[in-house]
Protein backbone atom coordinates (compact mmCIF):
# COMPACT_ATOMS: atom_id res chain seq x y z
CA UNK A 1 0.00 0.00 0.00
CA UNK A 2 1.13 4.03 -0.84
CA UNK A 3 0.27 6.57 0.93
CA UNK A 4 -1.96 8.52 -0.60
CA UNK A 5 -1.29 11.38 -2.58
CA UNK A 6 -3.57 14.19 -3.55
CA UNK A 7 -3.41 16.88 -5.82
CA UNK A 8 -4.24 20.49 -3.91
CA UNK A 9 -4.61 22.23 -6.61
CA UNK A 10 -8.06 20.27 -7.24
CA UNK A 11 -9.49 21.55 -4.36
CA UNK A 12 -11.27 24.83 -6.09
CA UNK A 13 -12.31 23.39 -9.50
CA UNK A 14 -14.81 21.20 -10.81
CA UNK A 15 -13.36 18.06 -8.74
CA UNK A 16 -13.78 19.95 -5.47
CA UNK A 17 -15.66 16.95 -4.21
CA UNK A 18 -13.36 14.09 -4.80
CA UNK A 19 -10.61 16.00 -3.71
CA UNK A 20 -12.85 16.55 -0.15
CA UNK A 21 -13.39 13.00 0.23
CA UNK A 22 -9.43 12.02 -0.69
CA UNK A 23 -8.32 14.08 2.30
CA UNK A 24 -11.20 12.69 4.55
CA UNK A 25 -10.08 9.31 3.24
CA UNK A 26 -6.49 10.31 4.19
CA UNK A 27 -7.59 11.57 7.70
CA UNK A 28 -9.34 8.55 8.22
CA UNK A 29 -8.03 5.43 7.04
CA UNK A 30 -4.32 6.54 7.17
CA UNK A 31 -4.06 9.87 9.66
CA UNK A 32 -0.82 10.54 6.41
CA UNK A 33 -0.82 11.30 3.36
CA UNK A 34 1.20 13.50 0.68
CA UNK A 35 -0.30 17.42 -1.17
CA UNK A 36 0.60 17.94 -4.44
CA UNK A 37 0.51 21.17 -6.15
CA UNK A 38 0.00 22.75 -3.03
CA UNK A 39 0.67 26.27 -4.14
CA UNK A 40 4.15 26.87 -2.92
CA UNK A 41 6.87 27.55 -5.55
CA UNK A 42 9.05 24.91 -6.87
CA UNK A 43 11.87 27.84 -6.88
CA UNK A 44 11.14 28.40 -2.65
CA UNK A 45 11.34 25.00 -2.09
CA UNK A 46 14.31 23.94 -3.99
CA UNK A 47 15.98 26.63 -2.13
CA UNK A 48 15.30 25.15 1.07
CA UNK A 49 16.18 21.99 0.07
CA UNK A 50 19.84 24.09 -0.57
CA UNK A 51 19.80 26.45 2.54
CA UNK A 52 19.31 23.19 4.87
CA UNK A 53 21.70 21.39 3.46
CA UNK A 54 23.99 23.54 3.38
CA UNK A 55 23.76 23.98 7.04
CA UNK A 56 23.64 20.59 7.84
CA UNK A 57 27.05 20.68 6.15
CA UNK A 58 28.32 23.38 8.98
CA UNK A 59 26.92 21.00 11.68
CA UNK A 60 27.97 17.22 9.98
CA UNK A 61 31.31 17.53 11.91
CA UNK A 62 29.99 18.66 15.28
CA UNK A 63 27.21 15.30 14.93
CA UNK A 64 30.03 12.75 14.04
CA UNK A 65 32.30 14.01 17.57
CA UNK A 66 29.64 15.30 19.78
CA UNK A 67 26.17 13.94 19.15
CA UNK A 68 25.60 11.01 22.20
CA UNK A 69 24.44 8.68 19.78
CA UNK A 70 27.11 8.55 17.43
CA UNK A 71 29.55 7.63 20.69
CA UNK A 72 27.08 4.91 21.68
CA UNK A 73 26.85 3.08 18.79
CA UNK A 74 30.97 3.02 18.45
CA UNK A 75 30.83 1.49 22.15
CA UNK A 76 28.27 -1.10 20.77
CA UNK A 77 30.02 -1.88 17.78
CA UNK A 78 33.68 -2.14 20.34
CA UNK A 79 31.62 -4.53 23.32
CA UNK A 80 30.47 -6.52 19.48
CA UNK A 81 34.23 -7.10 18.38
CA UNK A 82 34.89 -8.84 22.03
CA UNK A 83 32.14 -11.25 21.50
CA UNK A 84 29.07 -9.68 23.25
CA UNK A 85 25.53 -9.73 21.60
CA UNK A 86 24.69 -6.10 21.12
CA UNK A 87 21.15 -4.82 22.47
CA UNK A 88 19.53 -2.22 19.82
CA UNK A 89 20.01 1.65 21.24
CA UNK A 90 16.48 2.34 22.22
CA UNK A 91 17.24 5.61 24.17
CA UNK A 92 18.35 7.56 21.49
CA UNK A 93 18.29 8.44 18.16
CA UNK A 94 20.03 8.88 14.66
CA UNK A 95 19.20 12.35 13.86
CA UNK A 96 20.66 15.99 13.92
CA UNK A 97 18.33 18.14 14.51
CA UNK A 98 17.44 22.09 15.26
CA UNK A 99 14.18 23.68 16.14
CA UNK A 100 13.02 27.45 14.18
CA UNK A 101 10.66 29.55 16.07
CA UNK A 102 9.74 33.25 15.33
CA UNK A 103 11.11 33.99 19.38
CA UNK A 104 13.86 32.07 19.31
CA UNK A 105 17.64 32.20 17.90
CA UNK A 106 18.19 31.34 13.64
CA UNK A 107 21.29 30.30 12.51
CA UNK A 108 23.22 33.20 11.14
CA UNK A 109 25.18 30.43 8.40
CA UNK A 110 24.33 30.01 5.56
CA UNK A 111 23.51 33.50 5.03
CA UNK A 112 20.65 32.84 3.07
CA UNK A 113 19.22 30.48 5.32
CA UNK A 114 16.79 32.91 7.87
CA UNK A 115 15.53 34.88 4.69
CA UNK A 116 14.61 31.54 2.74
CA UNK A 117 13.26 29.89 5.55
CA UNK A 118 11.03 32.27 7.17
CA UNK A 119 9.74 32.86 3.90
CA UNK A 120 8.91 28.60 3.34
CA UNK A 121 7.49 28.90 7.10
CA UNK A 122 5.38 32.00 5.79
CA UNK A 123 3.90 29.80 3.20
CA UNK A 124 3.38 26.56 5.12
CA UNK A 125 1.24 28.32 7.74
CA UNK A 126 -1.14 29.77 4.96
CA UNK A 127 -1.42 26.09 3.95
CA UNK A 128 -1.16 24.72 7.49
CA UNK A 129 -4.21 27.20 8.30
CA UNK A 130 -6.31 26.34 4.91
CA UNK A 131 -6.13 22.75 5.57
CA UNK A 132 -7.40 23.21 9.17
CA UNK A 133 -10.51 25.04 7.28
CA UNK A 134 -10.68 21.92 5.07
CA UNK A 135 -11.07 19.99 8.07
CA UNK A 136 -13.60 22.00 9.74
CA UNK A 137 -15.41 21.67 6.79
CA UNK A 138 -15.58 17.59 6.83
CA UNK A 139 -16.01 17.40 10.67
CA UNK A 140 -18.88 19.45 10.59
CA UNK A 141 -17.40 22.40 12.18
CA UNK A 142 -18.22 26.69 12.16
CA UNK A 143 -15.47 27.83 10.42
CA UNK A 144 -12.56 28.88 12.50
CA UNK A 145 -13.46 26.52 14.93
CA UNK A 146 -10.00 25.00 15.20
CA UNK A 147 -8.02 28.05 15.54
CA UNK A 148 -10.38 29.53 17.89
CA UNK A 149 -9.75 26.23 20.08
CA UNK A 150 -6.03 26.45 19.32
CA UNK A 151 -5.81 30.07 20.68
CA UNK A 152 -8.51 30.22 23.45
CA UNK A 153 -11.10 32.36 21.12
CA UNK A 154 -7.93 35.07 20.26
CA UNK A 155 -6.31 35.34 23.77
CA UNK A 156 -2.90 33.43 22.53
CA UNK A 157 -1.41 32.94 18.63
CA UNK A 158 -1.09 29.13 17.98
CA UNK A 159 2.45 27.86 18.58
CA UNK A 160 3.80 27.68 14.88
CA UNK A 161 7.24 25.87 15.45
CA UNK A 162 9.59 24.31 12.29
CA UNK A 163 12.13 20.94 13.27
CA UNK A 164 15.15 20.99 10.79
CA UNK A 165 16.10 17.21 10.79
CA UNK A 166 18.99 15.23 8.88
CA UNK A 167 19.44 11.61 9.38
CA UNK A 168 23.10 10.75 8.47
CA UNK A 169 24.24 7.35 6.97
CA UNK A 170 24.62 5.26 9.26
CA UNK A 171 27.12 2.22 9.67
CA UNK A 172 24.87 -0.23 12.11
CA UNK A 173 21.13 0.59 11.35
CA UNK A 174 19.85 -2.60 12.87
CA UNK A 175 21.38 -0.86 16.20
CA UNK A 176 19.91 2.44 16.40
CA UNK A 177 16.46 4.04 15.36
CA UNK A 178 16.59 7.04 12.97
CA UNK A 179 13.80 8.23 15.23
CA UNK A 180 11.67 6.26 17.30
CA UNK A 181 7.77 5.38 16.67
CA UNK A 182 5.48 7.93 18.41
CA UNK A 183 2.48 9.99 17.89
CA UNK A 184 3.03 13.24 17.59
CA UNK A 185 1.59 15.93 20.11
CA UNK A 186 -0.17 18.65 18.72
CA UNK A 187 -2.22 19.83 16.12
CA UNK A 188 -1.43 19.81 12.09
CA UNK A 189 2.04 18.93 11.18
CA UNK A 190 3.07 19.48 7.39
CA UNK A 191 6.73 17.57 6.43
CA UNK A 192 8.83 18.48 3.99
CA UNK A 193 10.76 15.64 3.23
CA UNK A 194 13.66 14.08 1.26
CA UNK A 195 13.00 13.32 -2.67
CA UNK A 196 15.80 11.22 -2.80
CA UNK A 197 16.23 8.91 0.57
CA UNK A 198 12.95 7.40 2.01
CA UNK A 199 12.88 6.03 5.48
CA UNK A 200 9.52 7.24 6.92
CA UNK A 201 7.13 5.01 7.58
CA UNK A 202 3.90 4.59 9.07
CA UNK A 203 1.44 2.05 10.92
CA UNK A 204 -1.67 1.44 9.62
CA UNK A 205 -4.52 0.06 11.46
CA UNK A 206 -3.63 -3.73 10.95
CA UNK A 207 -0.47 -3.66 12.54
CA UNK A 208 1.56 -3.21 9.19
CA UNK A 209 4.16 -0.29 8.52
CA UNK A 210 4.62 0.91 5.14
CA UNK A 211 7.01 3.58 3.67
CA UNK A 212 5.94 7.45 3.20
CA UNK A 213 7.46 7.59 -0.55
CA UNK A 214 9.65 10.18 -1.08
CA UNK A 215 7.50 12.42 -3.68
CA UNK A 216 9.14 15.72 -4.98
CA UNK A 217 7.92 18.83 -4.09
CA UNK A 218 5.08 17.11 -1.60
CA UNK A 219 4.19 18.33 1.60
CA UNK A 220 3.15 15.08 3.93
CA UNK A 221 0.06 15.83 5.97
CA UNK A 222 -0.26 13.92 9.63
CA UNK A 223 -2.63 14.79 12.48
CA UNK A 224 -1.39 15.08 16.42
CA UNK A 225 -2.56 14.09 19.60
CA UNK A 226 -4.99 17.09 19.64
CA UNK A 227 -6.50 16.79 16.50
CA UNK A 228 -7.38 13.01 17.76
CA UNK A 229 -9.38 14.79 20.84
CA UNK A 230 -10.50 17.65 19.05
CA UNK A 231 -12.31 15.27 16.46
CA UNK A 232 -13.48 12.70 19.29
CA UNK A 233 -11.79 9.93 17.87
CA UNK A 234 -12.54 10.51 14.00
CA UNK A 235 -8.91 11.62 12.89
CA UNK A 236 -6.63 9.62 15.15
CA UNK A 237 -2.73 10.51 15.79
CA UNK A 238 -1.12 8.10 13.71
CA UNK A 239 2.69 6.25 14.60
CA UNK A 240 5.47 6.84 12.54
CA UNK A 241 9.11 6.41 12.57
CA UNK A 242 12.14 7.02 10.66
CA UNK A 243 13.90 4.05 9.81
CA UNK A 244 17.84 4.84 10.01
CA UNK A 245 19.92 3.50 6.36
CA UNK A 246 23.46 2.99 5.64
CA UNK A 247 23.03 5.36 2.38
CA UNK A 248 22.31 9.13 1.94
CA UNK A 249 21.57 11.97 4.66
CA UNK A 250 17.84 12.25 4.68
CA UNK A 251 16.10 15.50 4.78
CA UNK A 252 13.58 16.47 7.36
CA UNK A 253 11.63 19.46 7.73
CA UNK A 254 7.88 19.37 10.02
CA UNK A 255 6.68 22.13 10.67
CA UNK A 256 4.01 21.98 13.21
CA UNK A 257 0.75 24.07 14.10
CA UNK A 258 0.13 23.55 17.15
CA UNK A 259 -2.32 25.18 20.20
CA UNK A 260 -0.93 27.77 21.87
CA UNK A 261 0.38 26.32 25.57
CA UNK A 262 -2.68 27.89 27.76
CA UNK A 263 -5.20 26.70 24.92
CA UNK A 264 -8.39 24.55 26.48
CA UNK A 265 -8.69 21.45 24.53
CA UNK A 266 -11.59 18.92 24.09
CA UNK A 267 -13.49 17.27 21.95
CA UNK A 268 -15.81 19.72 19.01
CA UNK A 269 -17.54 16.22 17.68
CA UNK A 270 -19.88 13.78 18.21
CA UNK A 271 -17.63 10.33 18.74
CA UNK A 272 -16.52 8.23 15.46
CA UNK A 273 -19.29 5.98 14.03
CA UNK A 274 -18.74 2.77 15.86
CA UNK A 275 -16.89 4.23 18.73
CA UNK A 276 -20.02 4.40 21.35
CA UNK A 277 -19.54 7.47 23.65
CA UNK A 278 -15.76 7.43 23.81
CA UNK A 279 -15.85 10.51 24.23
CA UNK A 280 -12.06 12.56 25.17
CA UNK A 281 -11.13 14.25 28.23
CA UNK A 282 -10.66 18.10 27.80
CA UNK A 283 -7.64 19.73 29.69
CA UNK A 284 -5.12 22.79 29.15
CA UNK A 285 -2.19 21.89 26.14
CA UNK A 286 0.44 22.67 28.56
CA UNK A 287 -0.82 19.73 31.02
CA UNK A 288 -0.74 17.11 27.99
CA UNK A 289 2.67 18.20 26.90
CA UNK A 290 4.19 18.08 30.56
CA UNK A 291 2.78 14.04 30.13
CA UNK A 292 3.75 13.72 26.47
CA UNK A 293 7.67 14.92 27.21
CA UNK A 294 7.90 12.42 29.60
CA UNK A 295 5.63 9.72 27.26
CA UNK A 296 6.50 10.72 23.66
CA UNK A 297 7.66 7.45 22.67
CA UNK A 298 5.12 5.40 24.57
CA UNK A 299 1.38 4.33 24.23
CA UNK A 300 -1.00 7.65 23.79
CA UNK A 301 -3.94 6.44 25.53
CA UNK A 302 -2.41 6.91 28.63
CA UNK A 303 -1.48 10.44 27.85
CA UNK A 304 -5.19 10.49 27.42
CA UNK A 305 -5.67 8.94 30.41
CA UNK A 306 -3.70 11.38 32.51
CA UNK A 307 -5.92 14.23 31.47
CA UNK A 308 -9.07 12.73 32.50
CA UNK A 309 -8.18 12.72 35.82
CA UNK A 310 -9.75 15.07 38.52
CA UNK A 311 -6.48 17.82 38.77
CA UNK A 312 -6.85 18.29 35.10
CA UNK A 313 -10.77 18.70 34.78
Amino acid sequence: MEIPVIDFSKLDGPQRAETMAAIAAGFEDVGFFQLVNTGIPDELLERVKKVCSDSYKLREQGFKESNPVVKALAELVEKEGEGLAPRKIENLDWEDVFTLHDDLPWPSNPPSFKETMMEYRKELKKLAEKMLGVMEELLGLEEGHIKKAFTNAGDFEPFYGTKVSHYPPCPRPDLVNGLRAHTDAGGLILLFQDDRFGGLQVKLADGRWVDVQPLENAIVINTGDQIEVLSNGRYKSAWHRILATRDGNRRSIASFYNPARLANIAPATTPAAGEGGADYPSFVFSDYMEVYVKQKFSAKEPRFAAMATPTNK
